[in-house]
C-alpha cells in the first residue's frame, strides 16, 4: 500500500516538487554523488552532483511525461491509500451489527462489477461510469451509518421523559402565576426552552428515520440490481436506478447539515 504524506489530510493537488525531491531515486543519487565527493575530497564532484540536483528540481516537476507517468499516479495511489484508510476508520467506529451491513453491501458491490463485466451491453467506459457510482453509494451508506449511530447514541443520552415531566410542570406553573409574578415569568422562559428542545429532539429523530430508510433502500437497490444485471438490455437502465439512489442520498445529506445545528442546540 502506497505511503501517505504525515499530514492528516493529503494536498488538492499533486505535490511535484516534494515527489520531484523526496523519492529515493533522487535522493540516493544526490547522497551517493556528496558521498563520492567526501571520499575522493574533490568539491568538483560535489559541486557536479549539487548542480545536476538544481537542474532537476527547476525541470522534473512541470515534466508533462513525469507527471503523467510518475508524479500523477503516485498520487492517484495516495489518495485510494487515503480513502481506503478513512473508510476502514469509519467502519471501526461501527457496531457490529452496523459493521456486517457494511461488509455485506462491498460484497454487493463487488458482485455486481463482477456480473456487469458478463453483460455485453456495458462497454469499459460506461461500466467504469457506473461502477463508480456504486463505489460512492457505499461511501455514503457507510456515511450515513455512522451519522445514524452518532444520533441515536445522542438520543439515548437525553431523557425526553424527563423533559416531556419539565414541560407539563412549567405549564402548569404558567397557567396558574399571577401575571406579572416574575416566577409565572420564568416558568413561561423555561416553557418556551424546553418545547424548543422536544421539537428539536423529534426532528433529529424524524431524520434518523429517514436516514435508515434510505440504508435499507440502498440495500435493496443493490440486491435487485444483482438480481437484474446480467439481463439488462440497456445501461440506462442501470444509470437510472443509480441516480435515483444518489439524488435521495442527496437530500439526506443535505438534511444531515441541518441536523447537526439541531444537536447543538439541544445539547
Amino acid at each position: 500500500m502506497p505511503v501517505t504524506p504525515p499530514s492528516d489530510k493529503l494536498p488538492e493537488k499533486p505535490p511535484y516538487f516534494r515527489f520531484a525531491l523526496a523519492n529515493p531515486y533522487n535522493l540516493t543519487l544526490l547522497g551517493g554523488g556528496l558521498a563520492a565527493a567526501a571520499v575522493l575530497s574533490n568539491p568538483i564532484v560535489a559541486a557536479v552532483a549539487l548542480g545536476a540536483e538544481v537542474l532537476w528540481l527547476l525541470h522534473a516537476p512541470d515534466s508533462r511525461f513525469l507527471r503523467k507517468t510518475v508524479w500523477d499516479p503516485k498520487f492517484e495511489s495516495m489518495q485510494q491509500a487515503e480513502h481506503y484508510r478513512q473508510r476502514v476508520a469509519k467502519i471501526n467506529s461501527l457496531d457490529r451489527e452496523e459493521t456486517s451491513r457494511v461488509q455485506k453491501l462491498i460484497a454487493k458491490n463487488y458482485e455486481i462489477s463482477k456480473l456487469a463485466e458478463t453483460n455485453p451491453t456495458f462497454t469499459g467506459e460506461l461500466l467504469r461510469g457506473e461502477l463508480e457510482k456504486t463505489n460512492a453509494l457505499v461511501d455514503a451508506f457507510i456515511d450515513m451509518a455512522v451519522t445514524c449511530n452518532r444520533y441515536e447514541e445522542y438520543l439515548d443520552k437525553l431523557d425526553l421523559k424527563r423533559l416531556e415531566h419539565d414541560r407539563e410542570m412549567y405549564t402548569q406553573r404558567a397557567q396558574q402565576g399571577a401575571a406579572g409574578d416574575p416566577q409565572t415569568d420564568i416558568a413561561k422562559k423555561n416553557l418556551a426552552v424546553i418545547v424548543k428542545r422536544i421539537e428539536k429532539l423529534r426532528e433529529i429523530k424524524k431524520f434518523v428515520t429517514v436516514a435508515r430508510g434510505e440504508l435499507d433502500l440502498i440495500e435493496n437497490t443493490f440486491q435487485l440490481i444483482a438480481d437484474q444485471i446480467v439481463t439488462m438490455q440497456s445501461p440506462q437502465e442501470l444509470s437510472g436506478q443509480l441516480d435515483e439512489l444518489i439524488t435521495g442520498v442527496e437530500a439526506v445529506r443535505e438534511t444531515a447539515i441541518d441536523t447537526e445545528s439541531l444537536m447543538v442546540t439541544t445539547s
